[in-house]
Formats: C-alpha cells, structure tokens, sequence
C-alpha cells in the first residue's frame, strides 16, 4: 500500500507540471500557469497523499485521489468556461467558437489521471495471522 500510494502521488506532482493547456502565442501551460490556488489546492492533495502513503491510511490515500479527480474536472469545466467567456467581446457565435477552439488541451491530463486511478485503486493491508502450534519434525 505505502509504494503504491508513493508511486500516484509522484506521478499525481509530475503531471501537475506537465503541460496541460496550449493557449496560442502564450505556448503550452502547467497548473500554476493556469491557476495558483488550483494548484496550491492540488498539490496540497498530493501531500495528503503521501503522507497517507506514510502513515498506512489507505482511506487518506484514496480521498486524496478522489479530491484529484474532482479538482480535474474543476478545472476542465474552468478551462472551458474561460476560453469561451475570453472570446465574448465577438459577437458573432462561429467566431468564439472558432476562437475558443484554438485552446487545446494536452496529455497532461491523462497524466494526472493515471496518479489519480493508482491512488484511488489502493487497499488496505490484510492482517495476517500468525498461529504458533506444535510442529512435527
């Protein structure tokens, strides 16, 4: 449990800086680049994680996955929200559309995913129950 809640946390953090959004001119954009207290909030989640991971909270470990996995779909929601509400000084609705559309998202996110599924699939260690008894040798 402790390695696998380590491993989504590290790739939960890498994926944070990998690129997530190609904004055109600006180039391609991380989580800090699109908001700070998103990602302030993220990676605070990445911690709760790992010290989940270290103290053998399997429930820690997987509500830090969960709360990964709703604050990615916060920020999808406000990608896309920003990037047509950017436009709106257009007035013609193909126009922001087009001009929305030019925002891309990229593989960042499946990234952030993948750490977000490994947290969430950790379980708690079964105890193991060790009887001592006669042995014939």
């Amino acid at each position: 449990m402790r390695t696998q809640g380590i491993i989504g946390a590290a790739i939960m953090a890498v994926g944070g800086m990998c690129p997530l959004v190609r904004v055109p001119i600006l180039g391609n954009w991380n989580y800090f680049d699109l908001d700070q207290t998103l990602a302030i909030t993220f990676y605070v989640m990445v911690l709760v994680a790992l010290i989940g991971a270290f103290t053998a909270k399997a429930g820690l470990v997987k509500f830090a996955g969960w709360a990964g996995l709703v604050l990615v779909g916060i920020t999808l929601a406000g990608v896309y929200f920003k990037a047509h509400d950017s436009f709106g000084f257009l007035h013609f609705k193909k126009a922001v559309n087009f001009a929305a559309g030019l925002v891309k998202y990229k593989w960042g996110w499946f990234v952030i995913l993948a750490g977000a599924f490994i947290l969430i699939t950790v379980r708690k260690p079964k105890a193991v129950i060790v009887q001592e008894g006669n042995m014939i040798a």
